[in-house]
């Protein structure tokens, strides 16, 4: 990608530093440009600087350092160009289109320069990240590092110039910038250029607040337009109208509204504003959602949970139920008896509901010694033994006291009923364990478990005295026989602490005379470890995305246990079938995998977890998790083959199948769907998507073409698609789809002359044909298929190379004209095919009357067609050797050693094979660097064009 239109170029200011001053050299041509880093108010103290230093000017020379500003969006893809540094120094003319006061003298090209420019950035570092530079052009483009400003700026900025690249921003500005030092070499070129790149924030962050819940309270009593300012406000990477500029409610509930306040600094904080009466004991609370929202094109939101708190202030007063109550008590009563209980009510809370209870000035000091009332429980019980001279009724006037509240008042009406005859005694004798009127049971004890005996005495010994059992609970008071006026108290069933902790039940006891007693009896059952932990999902189907951070939450589990105390206390451990990757916090109970799941390696895991109590012995329970891996494009698609070969027999019909193309994705479903499509020649071959064969379009014809080489893309459905490309290389074979083609003779009209001296064996003739086949469809065979003449059975013609030779010498009556019809016929499959030709030889001393030759040729020849196929030997023929006389050597040698006429007849012998086996080379040899058709040119003359005929 080339071009500017989100990286615009601003270059407001060339600085130059000398080396040893460090003295700024402006350049006056870029004061007018567009955000210049020198404002026009500073120009006459930069004149009288410049003026100042300007004896200094010739040591800048030689530094030519010099500083450029560019910008550009973040997020731009790689290949946009930010700027370039040979038009912008003005090393080369500007592009058309660009030409300002920077490019006014004209400059070679970089390419046109000797020695060429160099570009480079003054230390590797991590130049290649962010930016490219070439280093013959001197353009900077964006690299395949996507620039996020927020990343680059607000979670690692500062730094200043140094090595080749770095970042600088400041907490106080906006700005963000990425700089980098570049060389310009040749020396003559030297520049040592300061590259500031400002990065333009762009709106690719949603506001986000902190915590997902925020809470405010509000004080019942607030007033109207009371302001509450909300802590935690959204935050947003982005600046400027990018950032947060406003906040909403989701639900006002017609009591409150939003405002939103700026500081000096910008940050906007927004506050809540109360616009109704609030009553914390007609609601507490009010639930609503705060959103926040940012000023880009279009805005980018975020919310949160915002709980508004209605605290309580002290605006209620305790109040009694009822003004008065009745109570009778017996004389015989025993102290600490309980006579009433009065119970006032305050809506506030905490402090604000504390209530405490007394009596009234009102009650005379003698009730007050005789009935002691608790003032937190208002609990009034017998404080004294009720005497023979206390009055009868007593009026007991009772205050409830709240903070700042006028007291409430309620009165107890109290009547004592003097008794004459005493009432039945009831004597406990516990068999359980009880201690301070309390029975305490194990809740696993078994059915009829003995808890008390009791015993029912009638002090006056006159009357008949019976018991019941009053109460709800698994328990039953029978007679023990075989005493008399003993009970037996006893569960009934099993208990379970789960269910219920607490009883309290009565032994009644009366007389005939409708006097009775009653004893309270209170049963504490004590927790056994009788529950194991229980799961609320004994099967907790889960999924995760593959290729997930580390330590990725899963899910935390929860399991339950009815026991109390440590029996209830649940620790979490994974089975022994969980994978080792796997972690469960004991306490917890927060599942997480430690390292990066693979779906393609493995999609499902299954495997167990256990919820241990610390009861003694603990018990357990287990749970199944079936975590199931979601699948990512993170797999390009995968030919079976890099390369594919396919041999197809030429005239192949069109959209026949030529191959299957297999290909394979390791993603599911969409992200392992694949399009094959041809990149090249797609004008002639196609394939099918679905089977991947691959079709030709048209017929091909291997004369034309051999062979094809094609590129074929596979393009998953993924976001963003993975590709991968094959070649293929598609040859064609070849049919015998075209017959031999003479090219000598060019005629059936064309005649040769030959001479009757010519000796036999010397060739007269050749019949030349070429096949575009190729193979065994190519091999041609020559053969005479039809003689006319006084003896054309003279000549014959070598079906390999088509030479026609002389067999027998020329006689007399042989003048005259001599047809042969050569049939030249390939070894194609499975039908040879062949053409045929006539080859004329006139036999005469010379060439006297052309026209008797002509009008011999136009007649029509009667020639017997002969049906002998001609044969051809694949393997040369080699002519036998006659070997030559070796006689006078062997009487030489005879005569120099007849000592060794065995040893030297058989050197003699090898000697004479290989000069004959020479010798028949150099026969061969002659016969081939003599060109026939040099021969033939010498006598044949061409009369008409060659007809070619298929027989």
């Amino acid at each position: 990608m080339r071009g500017r239109g989100n990286a615009r170029s601003s270059r407001a200011l060339a600085v130059s530093w000398c080396p040893a001053t460090w003295l700024p050299r402006l350049d006056m041509g870029r004061l007018s440009r567009p955000r210049s880093s020198i404002s026009h108010r500073n120009l006459p103290p930069l004149f009288l600087f410049v003026l100042f230093v300007g004896p200094f000017n010739c040591l800048a020379s030689y530094s030519r350092a010099t500083e450029l500003l560019y910008s550009l969006n973040e997020g731009l893809p790689a290949g946009v160009l930010i700027g370039s540094l040979a038009e912008d120094l003005r090393l080369v003319p500007r592009a058309a289109g660009r030409q300002d006061q920077l490019s006014q003298v004209p400059e070679r090209p970089v390419a046109e320069r000797n020695p060429p420019l160099s570009f480079s950035l003054a230390s590797r570092g991590l130049s290649g990240q962010y930016v490219t530079l070439d280093n013959r052009s001197g353009e900077l483009h964006t690299s395949a590092q996507e620039i996020d400003r927020e990343a680059l700026c607000l979670e690692g900025g500062g730094g200043a110039w140094g090595g080749s690249i770095s970042i600088s921003s400041s907490p106080s500005s906006d700005s963000c910038l990425l700089l980098l030092d570049v060389l310009v070499l040749p020396q003559e070129y030297f520049r040592f250029v300061k590259v500031k790149i400002a990065i333009r924030d762009i709106n690719d962050n949603a506001p986000q607040f902190p915590v997902s819940q925020i809470s405010v309270w509000v004080p019942e009593n607030a007033p109207i337009n009371t302001r509450l300012a909300i802590e935690h406000p959204a935050m947003d990477p982005d600046i400027g109208t990018n950032g947060v500029q406003t906040y909403r409610l989701l639900d006002y509930h017609r009591m409150f509204t939003l405002d939103v306040e700026e500081n000096e600094n910008g940050e906007r904080t927004p506050y809540l504003i109360v616009m109704g009466l609030l009553d914390r004991e007609t609601q507490d609370q009010y639930v609503s959602i705060i959103i926040a929202e940012d000023g880009g094109s279009p805005p980018l939101l975020g919310s949160a949970t915002l709980t508004i708190g209605i605290t309580d202030i002290n605006d209620n007063c305790p109040l009694f139920t009822d003004s008065q109550i009745n109570v009778t008590v017996f004389g015989n009563a025993t102290v600490g008896t309980p006579v009433a209980a009065v119970q006032a009510v305050d809506k506030d809370l905490g402090t604000n509901a504390q209530i405490t209870y007394a009596y009234s000035q009102k009650v005379p000091q003698a009730s007050k010694d005789l009935f002691h009332l608790d003032e937190t429980t208002g609990v009034i019980q017998l404080f004294s033994k009720i005497g023979g001279s206390v009055l009868q009724t007593h009026k007991l006037t009772i205050l409830a006291n709240g903070p700042g509240c006028i007291p409430a008042v309620t009165t107890a009406l109290v009547t004592i009923i003097k008794v004459i005859f005493r009432p039945p005694e009831i004597v406990p004798r516990y068999i359980a364990n009880e201690v301070d009127g309390v029975v305490y049971l194990k809740e696993l004890e078994p059915i009829n478990t003995p808890i008390a005996f009791f015993t029912i005495r009638d002090p006056e010994g006159k009357y008949k005295v019976n018991c019941y059992l009053d109460g709800e609970g698994p328990f039953r008071l029978s007679p023990y026989k075989p005493y008399n006026n003993e009970y037996l108290l006893e569960t009934t069933k099993p208990m379970d602490y789960e269910l219920q902790q607490f009883y309290e039940i009565a032994v009644v006891a009366w007389n005939s005379e409708g006097f009775h007693v009653k004893k309270i009896i209170k049963v504490q059952l004590l927790d056994d470890n009788d529950n194991a932990p229980i799961f609320l999902q004994p099967l907790l189907e889960l999924t995760i995305e593959e290729n997930n951070a580390p330590h990725a939450f899963l899910t935390k589990l929860y399991a339950t246990d009815a026991d109390s105390e440590e029996r209830g206390q649940v620790s979490y451990f994974l089975g022994p079938d969980a994978p080792s990757y796997f972690s469960l916090d004991s306490v917890t109970g927060i599942l997480t995998v430690s390292t990066q799941l693979d779906r393609e390696e493995k999609e499902k895991y299954r495997y167990t977890v256990r919820a241990v109590d610390s009861g003694k012995p603990p018990r357990e329970s287990v749970a199944t998790v079936v975590l199931t891996v979601l699948d990512k494009n993170d797999n390009s698609p995968r030919f079976i083959n890099k390369d594919f070969s396919f041999f197809v027999p030429e005239n192949f019909p069109g959209y026949g199948e030529i191959g299957v193309i297999s290909v394979t994705d390791a993603d599911a479903g969409r992200n392992g769907w694949v399009a094959l499509s041809v990149v090249n020649q797609s004008d002639i071959f196609v394939i099918d998507t679905g089977k991947g064969m691959l079709r030709a379009k048209v017929s091909l014809d291997r004369e034309q073409q051999s062979s094809y080489t094609l590129w074929v893309e596979a393009v998953d459905g993924g976001e963003p698609a993975l590709s991968s490309t094959a070649k293929i290389t598609i040859l064609l074979l070849d049919i015998n789809d075209n017959p031999p083609l003479v090219l000598f003779p060019q005629s059936n009209m064309s005649y040769l002359l030959v001479l009757p001296s010519t000796l036999p064996g010397s060739p007269v003739t050749e019949v030349y044909a070429v096949d575009k086949d190729t193979g065994m469809n190519a091999v041609i065979a020559y053969s005479i298929i039809g003689r006319r003449g006084p003896r054309p059975e003279s000549f014959r013609i070598d079906p390999k190379t088509g030479n026609i030779t002389l067999e027998e010498a020329l006689l007399q009556t042989d003048y005259g004209l001599h047809r042969l019809l050569v049939k030249v016929s390939d070894h194609g499959y499975p039908e040879p095919l062949h053409s045929t030709v006539m080859v004329n030889l006139f036999v005469n001393d010379t060439v006297s009357n052309e026209s008797y030759i002509e009008s011999l040729l136009r007649k029509e020849p009667e020639i017997n067609i002969e049906e002998k196929e001609p044969q051809i030997s694949i393997e040369p023929t080699h002519r036998k050797v006659e070997a030559v006389s070796c006689v006078p050597t062997l009487v030489a040698l005879s005569v120099i050693s007849l000592g060794s006429i065995t040893l030297v007849t058989g050197m003699g012998i090898y000697i004479c094979l290989r000069r004959g086996k020479n010798h028949h080379r150099e026969d061969e040899n002659l016969e081939v660097q003599i060109p026939l058709k040099g021969k033939i040119d010498l006598h044949m003359r061409e009369r008409k064009p060659m007809a070619i005929s298929n027989i």
